[in-house]
């Protein structure tokens, strides 16, 4: 994901302090020197880079740990709080009826977040609708509507008009029954006063409620002077930074931020149009310090088991009254694969993320992957009675399903293995009383890195 290899960075860094009671000065020079090097290959603005490493310093040098708290976790606390600052809260968007114009250049993602952006708002309980003015580039209306039938939600645009201005008038009209109107305009490879002068008559028309720039992670530093052109233009109330699946280095999107005097609203992190996130500072960078964001965690979770019950007919508390079957792994399964990217999801565990995956190679998350569907491949080979009761599954059966489903079956046993440590696992849960469970989120807490916790969304040290 982008902004690893600065989390990464930053976690090595940190790493420097440990079994350090006390700090000198020329301990926090070299963290500070370290920080600034992490945050500048990030192609993060020098000026933020020196803001940011000055605070982090003074503090540093000046405050005393609390009682029982190592250097390295002191610290950390430190630079957690001061890039939480930095990076300021999360645009606000209140669940009601508005309209918001999206901006940014060709290829910077607007087209594809505006219709995430109503997939999100159609999942929070409102009716909104898209409306695609981009006249300048082949194909974005085709685009914009195939990515709104993917999200289920209402789409204008007229591929035979040339007038934006025109689109975007008609199309309020014709989705007024929506509460959440997303304006998306055209793009041009570059800031051409055509472009400024296009998206101004748009806004005079549509009069948005707020207008976000959609800034792909890889911008650079070429985000300050675009930032700058689109906030003197229209004036920007928030950011939506996409392309966060990639390897680019995603510092310059933090620089339009501070640019704009504004916010982040939305992260893309994929392809589809469930790839998309609300931006909050305090999980965001507890994930990037390797400290987990279970309140991200657990949105993903209830999403993901929602749509998987819709589908499947199926309760996941009867697990925990019942036999665990493989019906149940599968369904399971299929739960995890709607939540995303296992990386994402592993860097959203306390404890799990960070300098864990860090250690792993690179293809580790893909091999994972490509075991779960092993595992499908082979349950879709099994008959109804053995997906109940695999334990009935005997050495002829083994052959049958190896051989119906062409997967080895040694994977065969690796997925009745997980199968019986799942059901021993869930067998423990369903024992479980309300203060067993507690002890056991306080122990997740507890193992998110940093010492001080990992509960991010609500501030890895506690509020």
């Amino acid at each position: 994901m982008v902004l690893d290899d600065l989390g990464s960075s930053l976690r090595d860094t940190m790493d420097t302090l440990r079994g350090k009671s006390r700090l000198d000065e020329e301990d926090v020079e070299n963290v500070v020197r370290e920080i600034q090097r992490s945050l500048l290959s990030a192609d993060v603005d020098v000026g933020l880079v020196m803001d940011l490493s000055d605070s982090i310093e003074t503090r540093a040098l000046e405050e005393e740990p609390p009682g029982g708290t190592t250097a390295r976790d002191h610290v950390l606390k430190i630079v957690y709080e001061e890039m939480v600052d930095l990076i300021g809260e999360s645009t606000e968007l209140p669940l009601e009826n508005q309209t918001i114009l999206l901006a940014g250049l060709q290829g910077s993602g607007k087209t594809t977040s505006a219709a995430k952006m109503a997939w999100w708002f159609s999942k929070k309980g409102l009716r909104p609708a898209v409306i695609q003015t981009d006249t300048f580039r082949p194909g974005a209306y085709d685009q914009a509507k195939q990515m709104t039938e993917d999200a289920e939600v209402q789409f204008y645009g007229d591929p035979d008009e040339d007038d934006p201005v025109k689109i975007a008038r008609e199309g309020l009209e014709a989705t007024a029954d929506a509460e959440v109107h997303i304006v998306d305009t055209a793009g041009r490879h570059a800031l051409e006063d055509d472009l400024i002068a296009e998206i101004e008559e748009i806004d005079s028309v549509v009069d948005p409620d707020r207008s976000l720039l959609v800034l792909d992670a890889a911008i650079g530093q070429g985000a300050k002077e675009q930032a700058g052109q689109f906030e003197d233009s229209i004036g920007i109330d928030g950011v939506v930074i996409t392309k966060l699946d990639g390897t680019a280095k995603g510092g310059g999107a933090l620089t339009a931020v501070n640019e704009t005097d504004s916010s982040i609203a939305f992260l893309g992190t994929g392809e589809t149009v469930q790839d998309i996130e609300r931006f909050e500072p305090d999980g965001f960078i507890s994930r990037l310090l390797g400290m987990g964001d279970l309140k991200q965690l657990s949105e993903r979770v209830e999403r993901a088991m929602e749509e998987t019950q819709e589908e499947e007919d199926w309760d996941p508390e009867d697990m925990l009254e019942g036999e665990f079957t493989l019906k149940d792994m599968r369904n399971q399964m299929r739960a995890m694969d709607k939540m995303g990217p296992l990386d994402q999801v592993m860097d959203m565990i306390p404890g799990m993320g960070g300098g864990i995956m860090d250690q792993l190679p690179d293809d580790a998350m893909d091999v994972t992957q490509d075991r779960m569907r092993g595992f499908e491949i082979l349950m879709d080979s099994m008959t109804e009675g053995e997906l109940e009761k695999p334990g009935r599954i005997g050495a002829e059966r083994r052959r049958r399903i190896a051989r119906g489903s062409g997967v080895p079956e040694e994977r065969l046993e690796e997925l009745l293995e997980q199968h019986r440590m799942m059901k021993r696992t869930m067998e423990q849960f369903a024992g479980m009383g309300d203060g067993d469970m507690q002890r056991m989120m306080k122990k997740m807490q507890q193992q998110g890195g940093g010492g001080g916790g990992g509960m991010g969304g609500m501030g890895p040290f506690g509020d």
